[in-house]
């Protein structure tokens, strides 16, 4: 096995940006993509290997990286893939939202156990900034019987097309529709609802509303708690908007809807950049406990794209390092809340 840290999709801007840091901590880095022009043009110096996913993939079966950093979607597609073609002791991360994909992953626990190799999905802002700050408050504590993550989001835009991988990553999230779990078990639920009016710690007003999304998986998994929602600043403020999202996901179901919605959902460009809406981006936890106890607390951090790259890098580099441990991961659950802080991130309590 080399020390390599391969990344897929290095010509996105996620992906791209994860290569230079990755080169910048003086990691072999090893960028993948379709095209070769465009991956020498966003990763000069490094070594590039062009190809399909499929032929990607056979390239990682054989030359066997220390960790693969996978940064294409749609995730309930490309995670299980890669994740398999990573042979035993090459370590696998991503940046998946899609509920769909984190439960694919999990479900490859006690096969990655068996042969030795770390599966981390969800290294990104939503994931991390939730589970993060939840893990900051669950210390020290007994199971808590309902937990309620929000992820509040505050993205620069970057000028041209926002790209296919984004564009699928949206369309299987609107396809895996609305959940929440009840009594201890993910259940389905309308998209859109329970709807709340958050107030930031910098005095932002911001509504946010369940979805069914990693963040949710993640809160789950991390609290034990019967009762979890996983709420998001992405889904429609308008009430109009969101009672429209079961509509929109059943018609995404129809045959060949999802496909034609990603190709033109890819099309569409940004002609500027523009700055992000709010200074900070938000991880927000609020927890009860059987006692009747409360707490509620925030990770903050800057542009969320931002921390992304932190989160994914930071996790690959602990991966190379050989510090994770074999099975199916969510970050802070393998690392602990303070890969949040790592990554850029700072808990914020409410008194």
């Amino acid at each position: 096995m080399t020390g390599e840290i391969w990344v897929l999709g290095a010509t996105g801007r996620v992906g791209r940006a994860a290569a230079e840091r990755l080169r910048q901590a003086g990691v072999e880095t090893v960028v993948t993509g379709r095209s070769r022009e465009r991956l020498a043009q966003s990763s000069p110096g490094s070594r590039a290997v062009t190809g399909s996913l499929d032929e990607i993939c056979e390239r990682i079966a054989t030359e066997a990286p220390a960790v693969v950093l996978n940064t294409v979607g749609p995730f309930a597609i490309t995670a299980p893939q890669v994740a398999r073609a990573c042979p035993p002791g090459t370590h696998y991360v991503d940046v998946t939202d899609e509920l769909s994909a984190f439960e694919l992953l999990h479900g490859m626990h006690q096969e990655a156990a068996a042969t030795g190799r770390t599966l981390v999905s969800g290294a990104g802002f939503g994931v991390l900034a939730t589970e993060g700050i939840l893990l900051h408050l669950l210390t020290g504590k007994e199971t808590p019987t309902r937990v309620r993550v929000d992820a509040i989001a505050s993205v620069a835009i970057e000028p041209g097309p926002l790209g296919e991988a984004l564009a699928a990553t949206i369309v299987h999230s609107l396809l895996d529709g609305g959940r929440e779990v009840r009594q201890g078990r993910l259940a389905r639920a309308r998209a859109g609802r329970a709807a709340e009016r958050l107030t930031t710690p910098d005095g932002d007003a911001v509504t946010t509303a369940a979805l069914g999304s990693g963040e949710l998986f993640a809160a789950w998994q991390t609290s034990g708690a019967p009762s979890v929602i996983g709420a998001s600043a992405l889904v429609p403020g308008n009430p109009a908007a969101r009672a429209a999202l079961p509509l929109v996901g059943a018609a995404l179901r129809l045959p060949g809807a999802a496909s034609f919605a990603t190709r033109r959902l890819a099309q569409v460009t940004a002609a500027e950049a523009k700055e992000r809406p709010r200074q900070s981006s938000w991880g927000r936890a609020r927890v009860e406990w059987p006692s009747g106890d409360v707490r509620e607390g925030w990770l903050r951090t800057g542009d969320g794209m931002t921390f992304t790259v932190g989160a994914v890098t930071e996790v690959a580099l602990r991966l190379a390092k050989g510090e994770g441990r074999p099975g199916a991961f969510t970050p802070a659950r393998l690392f602990g809340p303070e890969v949040a802080l790592a990554a850029g991130g700072e808990f914020v309590l409410a008194h």
